[in-house]
C-alpha cells in the first residue's frame, strides 16, 4: 500500500531547508545551486573574487565543500539499501537543449530554483517570487507541450 506521506520528498525538503538555514546562518550565503557550481569554474568567477585571492580562495572552499556533500550524500544511501526510482528513457538531443534552456534561464534570472524558489521565496524577495513564477509557469507549459506532442516519450 502506498503511504499517503511523499516520505522521500518531505525529508528531502526538510534537508534542503535545513542546508539552506545552516549556510545563511553560518557564513551568510544564499544556497544557490547554479551560483555555487558557476562560481567553481573560471569563467563563473566574479571580479572581486579574481582582485581578492583570499576572499577567492575562501570562497571556493565552501563551494567545494557543499558540491561534494550534495553527491556524497547519494552514496551514503547505498548502504542502506534505499533504491532510486527508475527514469524513463530519454532522447539525448532533447536533454541537451533542455539543459541548455535551463542554463540560459539561470543565467537570464541571476539564479536557480534553489536560490530562488527555497532562499528567495523564505525571504519573500519580490525578484524571487516573480522568477518562481516564471520557473513554474515555464514547467507547466512544457510538460503541457510534452503530453500534447509526445516529444520525449
Amino acid at each position: 500500500m502506498l503511504s499517503l506521506i511523499p516520505w522521500d520528498a518531505f525529508f528531502g525538503g526538510m534537508l534542503l531547508g535545513v542546508s539552506a538555514i545552516v549556510l545563511m546562518l553560518g557564513i551568510g550565503r544564499v544556497a544557490g545551486i547554479s551560483g555555487i557550481v558557476s562560481r567553481l569554474l573560471p569563467t563563473g568567477t566574479s571580479n572581486k573574487e579574481r582582485k581578492d585571492a583570499d576572499t577567492a580562495n575562501t570562497e571556493k572552499h565552501w563551494r567545494i565543500a557543499f558540491v561534494v556533500g550534495m553527491v556524497a550524500s547519494g552514496w551514503l544511501l547505498i548502504p542502506t539499501g534505499y533504491q532510486l526510482p527508475q527514469l524513463e528513457e530519454m532522447n539525448l538531443a532533447l536533454v541537451i537543449i533542455a539543459g541548455l534552456l535551463v542554463g540560459f534561464g539561470t543565467k537570464t534570472a541571476n539564479g536557480c530554483t534553489s536560490g530562488h524558489g527555497i532562499v528567495g521565496m523564505a525571504r519573500l524577495s519580490k525578484r524571487s517570487i516573480v522568477a518562481t513564477c516564471v520557473f513554474m509557469g515555464v514547467a507547466i507549459v512544457t510538460v503541457f507541450i510534452k503530453n500534447l506532442t509526445g516529444l520525449g516519450a
